[in-house]
């Protein structure tokens, strides 16, 4: 059977219903489409865990600040969808804006818990609006799939931690599910913004996986974290690159980790703009966090 588009939350509804109502499990898969193979393994995931997979495919205006990439950032339906079709998904929902959000909407959703001021949600930095438009669209995403189950990437690890408290915070049923980054052959965290790369910033955007893991090999070494930060900022200075910031947090909360001693998970994270792309990605330190515990 082909992946079938839908464009209305009342016809998605409507698809959904018997399928629910036969006992069938839903996964959901949110992405703002110019899908790669990190997205793919997304819906492979709700693919093996579902009876129905929903993607979404809407990039979501209310998280980018003003003049960031919102006209820029790629797209391509005809390529997401068959992409998507050939991945498993069962619908595609591909809303316009005005179907997400219509004339004189004023209501958000906003975490707090000190999980979107820090990292990228710094007001230096894309600011928690950022996260409000993205716990806002999700949360509407979640009111109009009802699923059983979601899928985000564990490279946007900050996203998918505030998904987790949002879903447990406001009793969204679904379970959220966390899977691991996706990377290309040299370490690169695959993400869309990754087309916006010259073949030169290409040659030193591994830089980033680089500087991580050699953090990681620095604390499984015995070496403290801030000794770990230091090799990792080493690695990305030899690539000529000024991370905006690269910071170990415990991986549930967020607070600071004051020391690596393989009790709280930590996680080490990264954002640098390397040419004309702003890119993140991060590693987690020790057990890895409890299930759904999270992760553009």
């Amino acid at each position: 059977m082909s992946v079938r588009v839908i464009r209305t939350k009342d016809e998605l509804r409507a698809a959904l219903r018997p399928r629910r109502a036969a006992g069938e499990t839903i996964g959901l898969v949110p992405t703002m489409g110019y899908l790669h193979d990190g997205h793919l393994a997304l819906i492979r995931a709700a693919r093996e865990r579902c009876d129905v997979v929903v993607m979404s495919l809407f990039v979501n205006p209310t998280q980018f600040r003003e003049g960031e990439d919102l006209e820029s950032y790629p797209r391509d339906e005809a390529r997401d969808v068959e992409l998507a079709e050939g991945a498993g998904a069962d619908f595609v929902y591909a809303p316009s804006v005005e179907e997400v959000y219509p004339e004189g909407f004023a209501t958000w959703v906003e975490v707090g818990g000190g999980l979107t001021d820090v990292l990228c949600g710094d007001p230096g930095r894309r600011g928690p609006e950022h996260f409000r438009g993205v716990t806002t669209v999700v949360a509407k995403l979640f009111n109009t799939v009802d699923p059983d189950v979601s899928f985000f990437g564990q490279k946007d690890a900050q996203q998918a931690i505030v998904i987790q408290r949002m879903a447990r915070d406001l009793d969204f049923r679904t379970e959220i599910v966390t899977v691991p980054t996706v990377r290309e052959p040299d370490g690169l965290a695959m993400s869309s913004r990754n087309t916006y790369l010259s073949p030169a910033d290409r040659e030193r955007a591994p830089a980033l996986y680089r500087a991580l893991s050699a953090a990681r090999e620095a604390v499984e070494g015995g070496a403290g974290l801030d000794a770990a930060l230091a090799d990792a900022r080493r690695v990305l200075a030899e690539a000529g690159i000024e991370p905006e910031y690269l910071e170990a947090r415990y991986a549930d909360d967020l607070t600071p980790a004051a020391a690596f001693d393989g009790g709280r998970p930590v996680l080490v994270a990264v954002a640098a703009r390397v040419g004309a792309a702003r890119l993140i990605d991060n590693v987690v330190l020790g057990p890895p966090p409890g299930a759904g515990t999270p992760a553009e």
